[in-house]
């Protein structure tokens, strides 16, 4: 009988790459589905303390939907390192803007746990894309339908 817990090596992880259309995806929902797969708690050999999530690569992260009035009411926030420089821009206004994966981005950075090495890394494993299209087909990725895993995942309007 065996009395101890398996946990898993960095050598003996075996990664893989996974897509996920964002197309219509709530950004809440998907960040969360998004977190746990690059941490790789979806594992039945999940360690905490080894990165053993997934690659992640999504497409189509500018045309995501928020629930309620979160457009207009969620403030994301920053500091320039001037006195007096703190800036902010409503969720709208970063989806309407030159970068609007960052909504995408921030809110699986957030989801991640905070300060920590393992989390950076595991940071790094995300690819987020506007177009339909990614350059990362050599690696083979696996397309998980986002959208049929529960019908509360897609708005349409």
């Amino acid at each position: 009988m065996k009395s101890t817990t398996a946990s898993l090596k960095p050598a003996e992880v075996e990664k893989k790459w996974i897509v996920v259309d964002a197309q219509d995806a709530v950004v809440g929902r998907l960040a969360s589905f998004i977190a746990m797969r690059l941490r790789g708690k979806h594992r039945p050999d999940y360690t905490p303390h080894v990165d053993c999530g997934d690659f992640v690569v999504v497409v189509n992260a500018d045309k995501v939907k928020m629930t309620g009035k979160k457009l207009a009411d969620k403030i994301y926030y920053w500091h320039t390192g001037h006195p007096g420089g703190v800036k902010k821009r409503t969720a709208g206004q970063l989806l309407a803007g030159k970068y609007p994966e960052r909504v995408l981005e921030k809110a699986v950075e957030r989801m991640l746990p905070k300060e920590s090495p393992l989390a950076r890394k595991q940071l790094t494993h995300l690819r987020i894309y506007n177009a339909g299209e990614h350059p990362h087909a050599a690696q083979n990725p696996e397309t998980i339908a986002f959208a049929d895993l529960n019908a509360k995942n897609v708005r349409s309007a």
